[in-house]
């Protein structure tokens, strides 16, 4: 497996590319828009120049890495030649329908089509193509060339082959893959979402205010990032839709999402991507900081 196909140039899909063109794969970059084509290719090279200026990677193997990543907007363009394509584009299940039905009648058949999504269900995915055993959950974490864990969910019909072929994968990205099995949310949002959530009702109940919130957790719970803190750089409208997905899938009021988070996305305040969450990222440089404070 040599050639990767990447669609969305957003925040996890240049990371996904960066990652797999860091280990000496070709990845074609996808996206609709030509500008966040060119603002994912920078978002990875200013990463890979920390990278270099920390030492954790040499110039010659920033260049190299440059070198791996072809960008194209037409999709058919981009993943014909493709052994693996992973999905990364917004978290809409009817966007990703239409996608892997285009991939299916595209790809050659032995492709295996990974979704990188975080929270929709890998068989419904699959459900979209003739290929429902070679269709599979690749969850990487934010920021995906520093993060060690991938989630890897497996539906309903995909096969052991195509499971041990992604898992073994994984570990030469240097990740350590967990497999999952196909339910909303999977693990680490199901356990995670809920947490975020709770603390947006603390917030909404007045109970204490955003920094007093994400300093019991930091101080008191070891958390590396408070929650809201971290909601902010997931995105709010992210997060949003996770729960969704879950309120929808589980029936259950437990996973059913914060007013005040519903009307921050509604309010366009979406977190660090649009300048202001839970905390204010109108200053350029803050923003950086913040979203960067984990690139090592």
């Amino acid at each position: 497996m040599k050639n990767i196909a990447v669609i969305g140039a957003g925040t996890m899909g240049n990371g996904i590319a960066h990652t797999f063109a860091q280990n000496g794969f070709k990845v074609n970059l996808i996206d609709v828009s030509e500008v966040s084509l060119k603002k994912g290719i920078e978002t990875i090279t200013k990463n890979l120049d920390r990278m270099v200026a920390k030492e954790t990677i040499s110039e010659v193997q920033k260049k190299n890495t440059l070198k791996n990543i072809s960008t194209f907007i037409k999709l058919d363009d981009g993943i014909k030649h493709a052994d693996l394509v992973v999905e990364a584009a917004t978290e809409n299940s009817d966007l990703k329908l239409k996608i892997f039905k285009q991939l299916d009648d595209v790809c050659v058949k032995n492709t295996i089509l990974a979704s990188n999504t975080s929270s929709i269900s890998i068989t419904q995915i699959a459900s979209a193509t003739k290929r429902p055993e070679r269709v599979i959950g690749m969850h990487f974490m934010n920021p995906v060339p520093i993060m060690p864990l991938v989630e890897i969910i497996r539906g309903y019909n995909t096969s052991d082959e195509v499971t041990k072929t992604i898992m073994e994968l994984s570990k030469t990205l240097g990740k350590t893959p967990v497999e999952v099995n196909d339910y909303p949310g999977f693990v680490a949002n199901r356990i995670l979402m809920p947490m975020i959530n709770e603390s947006i009702e603390t917030l909404y109940n007045g109970v204490a205010g955003v920094a007093e919130i994400d300093a019991v957790m930091k101080l008191g719970m070891a958390h590396p990032m408070g929650p809201l803190q971290l909601a902010d750089f997931i995105g709010l409208d992210v997060c949003l839709s996770i729960l969704n997905v879950m309120y929808t899938g589980f029936k259950n009021p437990k996973y059913a999402p914060c007013p005040l988070l519903v009307n921050m996305v509604t309010a366009g305040k979406l977190g660090i991507k649009s300048g202001e969450g839970f905390y204010d990222y109108s200053e350029s440089r803050k923003a950086e900081k913040m979203a960067n404070q984990f690139i090592k």
